[in-house]
């Protein structure tokens, strides 16, 4: 899975580096000051007045660079929440993309060594990282998702979902799995889609479905249907502009209905780290206690859905919440690699009664 090959890799890096090369990575630690550090001694004679070279002069190899920048981030505090896990991944991303390659490219290139132009670029990404806390996949304008890439930038949030791991790990497995055929699988929605990322990847789970897409934001539609192009996929994914089943035709029936709605409560969203802050406000605010968007799923989608069919919903970690609110109905919650139960599903049969 995406997130499990993203481990491995920061794993394997990680034994490239020299011990003690990298300070460990603390988010919650108190911020030190970025520029801690930053000067270096001064210099006499002619150069006394000149301002200090780029790293580029000590830095030669990729992993040099990765090196250099899990440093940076881990002195500044920088905080990863956007696709990658910690600063080892985040920098083996950002360097390899810098240089037009996939991040699971670098180990077969981490003792190749950067032209001057490729350092000074690679330079300023790294240093853009830091400075704005814009994120990775804004500054790049890319994210991976199972090993896909997809376009990306500040009119949706950065994907991130577990949903995608769980389409593939629970749906089309004969052997139990939630939807045991995927190619019976013929009408499948995705309720606030956001870049598309989960439309595209529920379009390749089951080949014989129509996907319909929907968001209430213009701008997350025309990134959507960017990616929609990229792959190929107009006609299979319909993208529809709208408040949730509204923008529906009204007979409209599915035997699946993904969604990761906006489920961020008002504390979430009053101490988001500076990096959430580049994400539009309204695919991430879910009301006071996360569950605005949620409860309006739930309370129409069994009249959207086909017998045998069900909701795939991503509630991050508000399951006591959702449980408290709806203790009558009969949660499944899935986990992935790298979540436990923030994800759940629910039979059609379910919500019909709901």
């Amino acid at each position: 899975m995406a997130r499990r090959v993203k481990a491995a890799r920061a794993k394997a890096v990680r034994a490239k580096m020299p011990r003690g090369g990298t300070p460990a990575a603390s988010p919650s630690r108190a911020k030190t000051g970025a520029k801690a550090g930053a000067k270096t001694g001064a210099k006499t004679g002619a150069n006394a007045a000149a301002p200090p070279r780029a790293p580029a002069v000590d830095l030669s190899t990729l992993l040099d660079y990765v090196r250099f920048a899990v440093s940076r981030f881990n002195a500044a505090n920088v905080v990863f929440a956007h696709g990658t896990t910690d600063a080892v991944a985040e920098a083996v991303f950002l360097v390899c993309e810098s240089l037009h390659l996939r991040p699971e490219q670098f180990e077969s290139f981490a003792s190749a060594r950067l032209t001057a132009p490729e350092g000074e670029q690679t330079l300023a990404l790294i240093e853009a990282r830091i400075k704005t806390r814009k994120p990775a996949a804004y500054l790049l304008n890319k994210i991976y998702m199972l090993g896909l890439p997809f376009y990306v930038d500040e009119r949706v949030i950065v994907p991130r979902s577990f949903i995608g791991e769980l389409l593939q790990s629970h749906f089309g497995d004969a052997d139990g799995g939630l939807i045991e055929e995927a190619g019976a699988v013929t009408r499948v929605l995705d309720l606030c889609t956001g870049s598309g990322c989960l439309a595209i990847l529920a379009a390749r789970q089951f080949p014989n479905a129509q996907i319909d897409a929907v968001d209430v934001s213009r701008d997350a539609l025309a990134v959507a249907a960017r990616n929609v192009a990229d792959y190929g996929l107009e006609d299979t994914i319909a993208l529809y502009h709208g408040d949730l089943f509204a923008a529906l035709p009204p007979d409209a029936r599915y035997d699946l209905i993904i969604t990761n709605p906006p489920y961020v409560d008002a504390e979430g969203m009053a101490n988001l780290p500076r990096e959430c802050h580049y994400e539009p406000r309204l695919a991430l605010d879910g009301g006071v206690d996360g569950l605005d968007v949620v409860r309006r799923i739930l309370a129409e989608a069994g009249d959207h859905l086909v017998e045998g069919g069900g909701l795939l919903c991503e509630v991050g970690r508000g399951r006591d919440m959702v449980e408290e609110a709806f203790p009558d109905l009969p949660f499944l919650w899935l986990d992935t690699e790298e979540s436990e139960g923030e994800v759940f599903w629910l039979p059609a049969e379910a919500l019909s009664q709901f």
